[in-house]
């Protein structure tokens, strides 16, 4: 069975199947959940996952009283803590073997991490946050060799907090208003949309730079 159809359809309906998942799983939930944002910030190769959406739809459900929004909130950014903890230390472990290509990870990601981290310095930590696919591949190449775990763990700790919070509590105060209810599945598809227009701006960013460069003078 193709995993990437089922992994669409879980995202564009993220509301129906937590839904589904609190009423089987119950307190179960929330390592369910820690699971998924730990996931998706500490392994690499599993970049995909849904997180700014999961976490809106989490909190919804949290406005609703299906879920504990403290416990939601201290448990999540836990997850994403750890989790970008673990993914430094893998690219730490790694190290130059990453710079050479790995099979499991495609390098453009990482090429494309590296130029954000030359734009931006230290606070990529924080931005990734926001940005799908960057935030798996920002620790990752932090551990690589592009910063101090001290000053990572600041970074790390603060962003992480933020990233959870904020969507988080979007979907706390916003995921129970009517309109917001009866059209989900824009809602979150907004939020899709949203998150990877940075990542998409900053690659033509870096298309129409590196044209630059190669275009003869004159020509």
């Amino acid at each position: 069975m193709d995993l990437l159809p089922q992994l669409i359809d879980f995202i564009l309906h993220i509301d129906t199947h937590l839904d589904a998942i609190i009423r089987q799983y119950g307190v179960w939930t929330y390592a369910i959940l820690f699971l998924i944002i730990f996931v998706e910030t500490g392994l690499v190769v599993m970049p995909l996952l849904p997180g700014d959406s999961l976490l809106f739809a989490a909190g919804a459900f949290a406005s609703r009283g299906a879920l504990d929004p403290f416990v939601l909130c201290l448990l999540l950014s836990a997850a994403a803590i750890l989790g970008d903890t673990v993914n430094y230390w893998i690219g730490h472990y790694i190290g130059p073997r990453a710079q050479r290509g790995l099979r499991f990870v495609k390098k453009e990601h990482l090429d494309r991490t590296h130029a954000f981290y030359e734009r931006h310095g230290g606070k990529t930590i924080i931005i990734a946050r926001f940005m799908p696919i960057v935030r798996t591949f920002a620790p990752f190449v932090a551990g690589i060799g592009a910063m101090q775990y001290p000053r990572f763990l600041l970074y790390n700790v603060f962003g992480g907090m933020l990233w959870i919070g904020l969507f988080t509590l979007a979907g706390y105060f916003f995921g129970n208003i009517p309109a917001v209810e009866r059209n989900f599945e824009l809602v979150i598809l907004a939020i899709i949309f949203v998150s990877i227009l940075p990542g998409v701006i900053e690659y033509v960013r870096h298309r129409i730079r590196s044209g630059a460069r190669t275009t003869p003078a004159g020509s």
